[in-house]
This record gives C-alpha cells, sequence and structure tokens, in this order.
C-alpha cells in the first residue's frame, strides 16, 4: 500500500509539472525536448502506479490463501497441525477433517442375488417398480430414526469380493443425532407386489428336509395341508409365493392339537388368515 501512495504522489507531481511544461513551451521559457522529456515523465509515474496498484491486488491474493474457507458445512474434528506450521496446497497430510451432517449420507448394500430375482420378479410383471420410496433407518438401540431418507443412486456394477451392491441414501439429519461411523439399518422397497400373500410365521411348519407348509381349513370345516413356497421374511409374517390363494384360513393356533381331516371350528383372529398384501392391508414391499 505504501508504494502504492509512493507511486500516486510522484505522478501527480509529475502531472503539474508537465501541465507547467506546456505553458512554458509556448512562451518558449524552455525548449521543446524538456517539455517532451517532462511530458514523458509524467506517462512513466502514471505507468509506476498501474505496476503498484497490480502488485498491492497479487499481495491480497496471496494474502486471501492464509485463509482457509470450508466448502461444505459441518462438523470439523481435530487439526493435525498447529498455528505457525509451514504447509503447502499439495501437502499429502489434510489440515483437518470435516464431516457433513446435515445431511448425512449412508452407504448401504444389497447381495447380487436380491438383485437378480428383483429384476426377474419384474420382467416377469409380478412386481411394479416403486420410486421415490421412502428409506426408514433403524438405529443402533431398535428405535427407528424419526426423519426418512431417500434413495440416492446405486451403484451400476457388483462388487466381485462381497458379491454385492452399493446404495447411496441421503438423510436428513438437523439434530446431528446420525454421524459418521454408525452401524445403522435401512429399511427401503425396491418394487411393489399388489398381491402378495403374507401368513404369520406361527402358521408355517418345515419338515426334516426343509419344505414349508401350512394347515388351513377347508370348504367343509376340516383340517387341510398345504405345500408352500414361501420366499422372505417381513415383519413376523412369511411372504408366501406359491400354495395359497386370498381368502384362504390358516390355522396359527393349536396346531399340536390337530391333524388333515379332523373337523375344527375355526375361529378367525384378526386379519391372521391369508390376504393379499394390497388394501385394506397393506402392500408388501419387496
Amino acid at each position: 500500500r505504501a508504494q502504492l501512495a509512493r507511486a500516486e504522489a510522484s505522478a501527480n507531481a509529475a502531472r503539474l509539472a508537465a501541465r507547467r511544461s506546456s505553458e512554458l513551451v509556448k512562451s518558449r521559457v524552455i525548449s521543446v525536448q524538456d517539455d517532451e522529456n517532462a511530458q514523458a515523465a509524467w506517462k512513466q509515474a502514471e505507468a509506476d502506479v498501474g505496476a503498484a496498484r497490480a502488485a498491492l491486488d497479487a499481495a491480497n491474493v496471496t494474502l486471501g490463501y492464509a485463509r482457509i474457507t470450508a466448502p461444505i458445512g459441518g462438523q470439523i474434528g481435530k487439526s493435525t497441525v498447529t498455528q505457525g506450521a509451514l504447509v503447502s496446497a499439495g501437502q499429502a497430510e489434510a489440515l483437518a477433517t470435516i464431516n457433513q451432517l446435515d445431511p448425512i449420507y449412508i452407504d448401504v448394500s444389497q447381495s447380487s442375488a436380491e438383485l437378480l430375482q428383483l429384476r426377474r420378479d419384474l420382467a416377469a410383471g409380478r412386481l411394479q417398480g416403486a420410486s421415490e420410496l421412502p428409506v426408514d433407518i433403524v438405529l443402533e438401540d431398535g428405535s427407528t430414526y424419526a426423519h426418512k431418507g431417500t434413495l440416492e443412486f446405486s451403484e451400476v456394477s457388483v462388487d466381485p469380493g462381497t458379491g454385492s451392491y452399493a446404495l447411496r441414501v441421503r438423510v436428513d439429519n438437523p439434530e446431528q443425532m446420525l454421524m459418521p461411523g454408525m452401524f445403522v439399518r435401512a429399511v427401503l422397497g425396491s418394487a411393489v407386489r399388489q398381491d402378495a400373500l403374507l401368513v404369520p410365521m406361527q402358521g408355517i411348519a418345515r419338515d426334516p428336509r426343509g419344505n414349508a407348509s401350512a394347515m388351513v381349513v377347508d370348504g367343509e370345516g376340516k383340517v387341510a395341508l398345504r405345500q408352500v413356497t414361501v420366499s422372505r421374511a417381513i415383519g413376523d409374517k412369511w411372504l408366501v409365493e406359491d400354495g395359497l390363494k386370498a381368502g384362504d384360513k390358516v390355522i396359527v393356533e393349536g396346531l399340536q392339537k390337530i391333524g388333515p381331516g379332523m373337523p375344527v371350528q375355526a375361529t378367525e383372529k384378526g386379519a391372521e388368515a391369508a390376504s393379499p398384501a394390497a388394501p385394506p392391508a397393506p402392500a408388501a414391499k419387496q
């Protein structure tokens, strides 16, 4: 700044001298050569002002590098350097680590086998794709986080080492309850099965070979054994792929006292009978 002020003062003096020289040369008090020298000195002084101003601007830019502004908002950890230490733009060690907490991103994985089955069901028309489904976040203590997440993207390739592909979920975190490194579970749906059947787990039995079956009440009020195919658990119910139809009465209590062909007097227990997972019951999500 001092150099700029000095250059401006010199330029002002040169300007006044050049103005006087212009008047004196008209009266032939001074020679034309002296006037030309005065005019040249003025122009040189103006150039010095420009150079000093450019140097000041460059110094301000350099000074701005001394203050590092974080490109994101979040929580900063401990610093790896102390005040006065020499740092450079290309150094390998970061000055500090900033974690963005709101929103926060959660990376989850899904097996390639589940992806393959999902795409087969979609191609066969058994499932309908669902977009912008909310993602429920289950915390380490088993409670559900108050804010739902949204699926940002899914990886386009499968990791050959783990046989899974990555999903990224974006979650609003205004209370900063979620922290980097925490273990959570993400419950999300990628498609909707409109005519799915959900059967209580206690109504499904398996033989020594692992084959699933269910006891139902037939049209004559007698017990009938049905071989069923179940695919996965949804809450406390099994998703039944085959062997039952909507309206079948599945026996869920007293199974030790009955057998196929025995007459029974069934009492429905809420919505325990096999029914579609569509309204009035919610649709099953896979």
